[in-house]
């Protein structure tokens, strides 16, 4: 608390004279610390006349605003929808003009005129499940087996699968089932050798759990080997084999220079799989969603516009535009 005698002496210096100070001696004395007071113009008496013009042009623009936005909506979905009719109808005519029948020679007789097919074929495929309208792990795992049919019955020795979620990782067995199962209806008793695997993960050969690959049988006619991926074995692999090399070279077990593009290329191809020939899209646009980034450096990437699902049709164009694309490599 203030003690009484700072209290009187505080007093005594607000008296001027003897006498206290005024209210306008308060303010004379406040006024050099107080900022300078803000103009403000006086506001325009707005007549009734400008007022309600105002308001009407107001309502004028909005309009305006709102017929853009509807001719520009409206022009954007005639143009969408022509589009899906287009291809829609191109759909249908590659569906009557190239179908399988599950025959492999009609099959190879729609690629004889290809002159180069992809050694490696990747798809990215979505699951969706039946609760959103999907046709779940069933229909997921059949255009698996279907994808996996029509590579072997072109020659394609290798195909990746990579499903964002990696449900495909979790059923395996029931996967080479199916796969196994799609062969026999498409070659019979002759069906080709099939080994399907996933990184760090059994392979399976011929439906026998096995940790090493085997060579097909001579009276098979062919061999399939398939990947399944899923997100973990993305970036997060980078990450793995970024921190590897980290504590190798600050354990002085590597030399920071003998670290290059073919070292990390060997590491991540021997890890997950290597860079695929051609990337197949089955979405109505190019979404990754994740696929290993390392490996589509130099892949050649298709997709078609407005396309929902699995088709032969998305199929043969993309083996199509692989033969007819030019491979520079940046030269």
């Amino acid at each position: 608390m203030v003690a009484t005698r700072e209290t009187q002496a505080y007093r005594r210096d607000a008296k001027k004279e003897g006498r206290p100070l005024s209210p306008k001696e308060r303010e004379n004395l406040l006024r050099p610390y107080l900022p300078a007071p803000r103009f403000e113009p006086p506001a325009r008496k707005v007549s009734r006349r400008t007022s309600i013009t105002q308001t009407i042009r107001t309502f004028f623009q909005t309009q305006l605003h709102v017929l853009l936005f509807l001719l520009i909506h409206t022009v954007f979905s005639v143009y969408i929808r022509l589009r899906q009719a287009y291809h829609a109808i191109v759909d249908k005519v590659f569906s009557v003009l190239y179908y399988h029948h599950r025959t492999p020679e009609l099959i190879r007789k729609d690629v004889k005129a290809l002159n180069r097919l992809p050694e490696h074929l990747s798809v990215i495929l979505e699951w969706k499940g039946e609760e959103k309208g999907g046709a779940g792990l069933e229909g997921l795992v059949d255009d698996v087996a279907e994808i996996a049919a029509w590579c072997t019955c072109v020659g394609i020795p290798m195909l990746s699968v990579y499903e964002k979620t990696g449900i495909l990782t979790d059923y395996i067995p029931t996967t080479h089932r199916a796969v196994s199962k799609k062969f026999h209806s498409y070659f019979g008793r002759r069906r080709p050798s099939l080994q399907l695997r996933a990184p760090h993960m059994p392979s399976y050969l011929n439906g026998d759990e096995t940790l090493s690959e085997q060579p097909s049988s001579s009276n098979s006619p062919g061999h399939l080997s398939i990947l399944l991926l899923c997100t973990s074995d993305s970036r997060s692999t980078l990450i793995d084999l970024t921190k590897t090399l980290t504590e190798m070279s600050q354990r002085s077990k590597l030399s920071p220079e003998d670290i290059s593009l073919d070292l990390i290329d060997a590491e991540i191809s021997e890890s997950v799989m290597g860079e695929p020939d051609l990337l197949i899209c089955f979405g109505p646009f190019i979404e990754l969603a994740g696929y290993p980034p390392w490996q589509v450096r130099l892949t050649e990437i298709f997709h078609v516009q407005d396309n929902n699902g699995v088709g032969y049709q998305v199929f043969l164009r993309a083996l199509h535009r692989y033969a007819k694309a030019h491979m520079r490599f940046g030269r």
